[in-house]
């Protein structure tokens, strides 16, 4: 059994949003397993459904750029937000994903290859600012976004400055339509992407083990309704089935006017437009997703309320 600590009850509290006696318990009669007390929450109705962003707990920023139906996005990382608004600091995010939007770089260890405008590799300007900066920073990812026919729209939110922030989102819209009507729309279905985070653009881009963790959470709810066993598979199969709609982008309802699914947008816009449209792609970066850091101030406060191990 893995130790159950206050900072990993701080943890699940920030995973799930559940009571701190609730973490504790789910840990306790999972023994301790992170994972599967995030399941036992979700079975008891005590927890929403762990989207595929994690903690946001790195320092830093994310790069968007565009061109026409090419785009990229970029996030380096820094120990501190201080750094983040720092021009050095700025101007190298900023320089590094042109280059990555012009090299097609597909990983990080690509572009940290790829020369900059001082004549130096990225990782090698990267190490100069570490020591001009006196902080560590680090390139972490890359992505790229193109379609054959369309735009590719970017959209930051939380904008330290041009192109730069803490959520960056690139959408391909893919359609012979008007380029600018694309561009608009493509902007609030970026938009849409940075509130509400999909999981895939439909349940086909599903991983197939998010699927069977579902289903088996929405049995333990079922199971517990007392109901037969014809019926708990209907609300098996309804679970799974609201989970996919309200986690794909193409279930989801539009935020600009919290009425209409997403398809139907874009179905509509095509009708309107005389061209399908359709997103072939999209990508979402937030600063630091995945990457933990310590509270000890949390994590004290807890244990002391808990009574038990810090």
């Amino acid at each position: 059994m893995a130790e159950i600590t206050a900072a990993l009850v701080k943890d699940l509290r920030e995973r799930t949003g559940a009571g701190m006696m609730d973490a504790k318990k789910a840990l306790t009669e999972t023994a301790g397993d992170f994972e599967a007390a995030i399941d036992w929450l979700r079975a008891k109705g005590l927890a929403a459904a762990a989207k595929k962003a994690g903690r946001t707990a790195a320092e830093g920023l994310v790069g968007a750029a565009v061109s026409g139906t090419r785009g990229a996005v970029v996030e380096v990382n820094s120990e501190t937000d201080f750094v983040a608004k720092n021009d050095i600091f700025q101007g190298f995010v900023r320089e590094v994903t042109q280059l990555a939007l012009a090299s097609g770089a597909a990983d990080a260890e690509t572009l940290a290859g790829a020369a900059m405008a001082s004549g130096k590799t990225v990782g090698e300007q990267l190490t100069d600012n570490i020591a001009k900066i006196g902080e560590n920073q680090s390139l972490r990812r890359v992505a790229q976004v193109a379609v054959p026919a369309g735009v590719v729209v970017s959209y930051i939110h939380n904008a330290a400055a041009d192109g730069l922030g803490k959520i960056g989102v690139l959408v391909g819209l893919e359609s012979t339509a008007d380029a600018t009507r694309l561009e608009e729309l493509g902007k609030q279905i970026a938009m849409h992407i940075a509130a509400l985070n999909p999981l895939a653009i439909d349940e086909t881009g599903v991983d197939a083990d998010v699927i069977d963790r579902e289903r088996k959470i929405a049995r333990e709810k079922a199971a517990e309704s007392g109901k037969p066993a014809d019926i708990v598979e209907k609300m098996v199969e309804g679970g799974v089935r609201k989970f996919l709609s309200e986690s794909t982008l193409m279930g989801q309802i539009f935020v600009v006017d919290m009425k209409s699914k997403i398809a139907d947008v874009l179905a509509k816009a095509g009708k309107d437009w005389g061209a399908p449209v359709k997103v072939s792609q999209f990508v979402r970066f937030q600063l630091g997703e995945g990457i933990e850091k310590k509270e000890t101030d949390f994590a004290a406060e807890v244990a002391a309320a808990a009574g038990i191990k810090a």
